[in-house]
């Protein structure tokens, strides 16, 4: 009778189970959430952050506070991120470089995949291959031609070693087998100096940053990385319609959640961030920012994280890329 009384009990806990975390998703949110964005204020991931907040908070009335964790390449708000809670308050802006660092890092205090769960990607931002005015191409082939033509004397600017700019102009030199001096920067922004005054002669940047400069005739931009091209930019073909079928390489952010977050509440969050991204003032300005916004699904946003880590992984160990 006992064994019989356990066997029910134990039923009866599991059973409860579905009905505590629906029922938690019913009181969710109860009050305002963190979102862990891994860069600096100011800057246009923390951006794209806030404006998206802003309508998040709209829609499950409590705010979305933006807590700023940049460093290590977004392995600190990543960490953060999956030892905290799995209630749903915490939440993790994911983006390319935590698909990066799973190969780039020997060592990591979470792993992307187990730790953490996918709410929806927010944005992709594709990049723009440019150079400087004087260099004499005026095309990715013809790029690539001199590149060729002069093995080893063009000098290409990153980022920083290890980034996401520095990447995708690694998977452009080795798809098209070019030997390339790589020059890493801290940032952006001494990087596309350099570029402007001729220190450097390519660098691949964000298309929001390089296109203003590239219609100011700064520089000439000479591709899109994206699969297709981009309505802010069309007269720009992308990479493989210019000369390098099957290029693509675009930076993307997205929406994470500690493992074990009840999945009502995920369910819950896919559906805010999805309509503050079907907003039409927010669409209009982000797109305006050259993003394309996407709102896909928990498992369409996991599938697309499976295959970005090991792509990148790839070109880390082809081209042998190290952290400083």
């Amino acid at each position: 009778m006992n064994f019989v009384a356990t066997i029910l009990a134990i039923a009866f806990l599991i059973g409860s189970g579905g009905f505590v975390a629906a029922a938690a998703a019913q009181e969710y949110p109860a009050k305002s959430l963190r979102f862990i964005v891994p860069f600096p204020p100011g800057g246009g991931a923390d951006t794209l952050g806030r404006l998206v907040g802003v309508k998040v908070a709209e829609s499950l009335g409590h705010q979305v506070v933006i807590d700023n964790r940049a460093g290590a390449g977004g392995n600190i708000a990543a960490e953060v991120a999956a030892r905290s809670a799995p209630d749903g308050y915490t939440l993790l802006q994911a983006n390319v470089s935590h698909a990066i660092s799973a190969s780039l890092y020997q060592k990591l205090n979470y792993d992307l995949v187990k730790d953490l769960v996918p709410v929806t990607m927010l944005a992709s931002a594709p990049y723009m291959l440019m150079v400087n005015p004087a260099v004499p191409a005026n095309s990715v082939k013809e790029l690539i031609a001199l590149a060729k033509s002069r093995p080893g004397q063009l000098n290409y600017g990153s980022s920083g070693s290890g980034g996401s700019s520095h990447l995708a102009t690694e998977l452009f030199r080795s798809m098209a087998g070019l030997e390339l001096r790589h020059i890493p920067y801290k940032g952006a922004t001494p990087g596309m100096t350099d570029l402007m005054s001729g220190q450097i002669q390519m660098m691949f940047n964000t298309l929001g940053i390089a296109l203003p400069l590239v219609k100011a005739g700064k520089l000439k931009g000479l591709a899109v990385s994206s699969s297709r091209r981009v309505p802010t930019a069309p007269d720009h073909p992308t990479i493989a319609e210019a000369g390098l079928a099957g290029y693509e390489a675009s930076t993307w952010y997205g929406v994470m959640v500690p493992v074990g977050t009840p999945t009502p509440i995920v369910s819950k969050l896919h559906a805010a961030f999805v309509a503050a991204l079907n907003t039409p003032e927010l669409r209009e300005r982000l797109t305006n920012q050259s993003y394309e916004l996407v709102g896909n699904t928990p498992s369409q946003f996991a599938e697309y994280v499976r295959t970005e880590i090991p792509k990148w992984a790839g070109v880390i160990k082809s081209s042998g890329v190290k952290t400083d």
